[in-house]
């Protein structure tokens, strides 16, 4: 009698774990679900999307919503997005070409900088003001729900944070006219190659 017992109760908790565990096959088809974009990527001629992004406040005040669409309107702007704030490229080749391309950018005709990243809108204010980024003039903006990522084609999906790929991109009253993908080398988003294309 103990031993049908026993062998009943592993039979019932092997069917609750079977019943638990998604097997491979799912998890596999979830992967590539979330792998695969339906959106094309961003190209020249495109309209920047019209999504509110987050900027950080100083002294941990509450972020404030920034509709980018309209920040674009009539101005010519440099985005760079990057795929983590504080991250090594990002912040020792992406954000510092740009930093030091203010007035080279200012002279083609650039009157605004934004840094994008999906990183929450505390962390981008923080790494703004250490990397000397907002003192020369760059606007951070969190993406936090990846939307402007995502509008784009540029969402590396998975994990617990989506993440932005790395690019760069000039808009002229809020469509692309340049678009600088990091698809061959991270080095053709950089700010000396944006400067040779204007």
């Amino acid at each position: 009698m103990k031993c049908h017992l026993k062998l009943a109760l592993i039979s019932a908790l092997v069917s609750t774990v079977s019943a638990f565990s998604p097997n491979s096959q799912n998890i596999r088809s979830t992967a590539l679900k979330m792998s695969s974009s339906q959106v094309p990527e961003v190209k020249v001629g495109d309209k920047i999307p019209d999504v509110v992004m987050m900027q950080g406040q100083a002294n941990y005040e509450k972020p404030v919503g920034v509709n980018v669409a309209e920040l674009c309107k009539g101005k010519k702007v440099a985005i760079f997005a990057v795929p983590g704030a504080f991250t090594p490229g990002c912040s020792k080749s992406h954000l510092p070409s740009f930093i030091d391309a203010q007035d080279k950018l200012k002279a083609k005709g650039v009157e605004l900088t934004i840094c994008v990243a999906t990183n929450d809108a505390y962390v981008m204010e923080a790494w703004g003001r250490t990397s000397g980024g907002a003192d020369a003039g760059i606007m951070f903006l969190s993406d936090p729900e990846a939307e402007m990522t995502r509008a784009f084609g540029l969402a590396i999906e998975g994990g617990i944070l989506v993440r932005s790929k790395r690019y760069s991109l000039i808009a002229d009253d809020g469509v692309v006219t340049h678009y600088f993908s990091s698809a061959k080398e991270s080095s053709d988003t950089w700010a000396p190659n944006v400067l040779a294309a204007l």
